[in-house]
């Protein structure tokens, strides 16, 4: 298991460290679109749909993905899409991880799938959104995630005691979801203290971050992230324990879906995307 998923990485890094530097917008839309057909995919699988009415729904996602990038250039309603899926994790997602779905079957489960849908969009937005300002600044929202997930893997094995959420993902503890936190208030703190003497890390999101709003503020924000990545990653985690799925998907082996990979990015890329706005 490990050698594959060693294999795994190292393909997904040589297709997509290329694709994110060399510049070059069109290679980078084709790979988001196939990542979103691919999410849209397995999604519609986690809300009880058809094997073939799963597949419809990821080509259709992707065609209408498409589409919209050509006709999406107003900066006004890219940000009332990023404020629509803030709203949608804040009112909808987030609550369901103590009141539970909805059964997959009735109409419950069917407006959940459409809101859902509508939250992958809009993180693949903020993907697009993101790598125009630059690769860079979108690989600096992205590695705030991992780095919160790293920092709650060793914080849990070390000190994990409370459980996060029990019923839902029994690896996640407090003490791990806190040790994220401080991980990422670390090493973006470090990040924005070096930026005077590292003019490349200028165009990451923390050091704008902080330039633009302050520490308190900044820091406030760094926590906000963290929070919206736990918060997608226990939210795919109850579709698959609803769904009695281990994996969204086998796309990445000995990685699993798609959704697997993007769960925390889901929330907060918009999120990220919608205080960038702001900027």
């Amino acid at each position: 298991m490990l050698k594959t998923r060693i294999i795994t990485a190292v393909v997904l890094l040589a297709v997509l460290l290329p694709v994110l530097f060399f510049n070059y917008f069109p290679a980078f839309a084709v790979v988001a679109t196939l990542f979103l057909g691919a999410a849209m995919w397995e999604a519609a699988r986690l809300f009880g749909l058809s094997a073939m009415r799963a597949r419809v729904v990821g080509i259709a996602g992707a065609v209408l993905f498409v589409f919209l990038l050509q006709h999406s250039g107003k900066p006004g309603a890219l940000t009332a899409l990023y404020g629509a899926a803030c709203l949608l994790w804040l009112i909808r997602y987030a609550p369901s991880l103590g009141l539970g779905l909805p059964p997959l079957a009735g109409a419950a489960n069917w407006s959940l799938c459409v809101t859902f849908s509508f939250a992958i969009f809009a993180c693949f937005f903020a993907i697009v959104g993101l790598y125009q300002h630059s690769a860079l600044y979108l690989l600096s929202v992205m590695v705030l995630v991992w780095i919160a997930d790293i920092g709650a893997y060793f914080s849990g094995k070390a000190f994990g005691k409370r459980k996060l959420a029990p019923s839902i993902s029994p690896g996640k503890s407090w003490e791990g979801a806190i040790g994220g936190g401080i991980a990422v208030l670390a090493i973006a703190s470090a990040s924005v203290l070096l930026a005077a003497g590292q003019p490349w890390l200028r165009d990451t999101f923390a050091v704008q971050l902080q330039a633009r709003f302050g520490w308190p503020l900044a820091l406030l924000v760094l926590l906000l992230i963290v929070a919206a990545s736990v918060i997608g990653d226990l939210f795919e985690s109850q579709l698959k324990r609803r769904a009695a799925i281990k994996d969204s998907s086998n796309l990445l082996p000995g990685h699993g879906g798609v959704l697997d990979r993007i769960d925390a990015l889901i929330p907060v890329l918009p999120l990220a995307a919608l205080i960038g706005s702001w900027f």
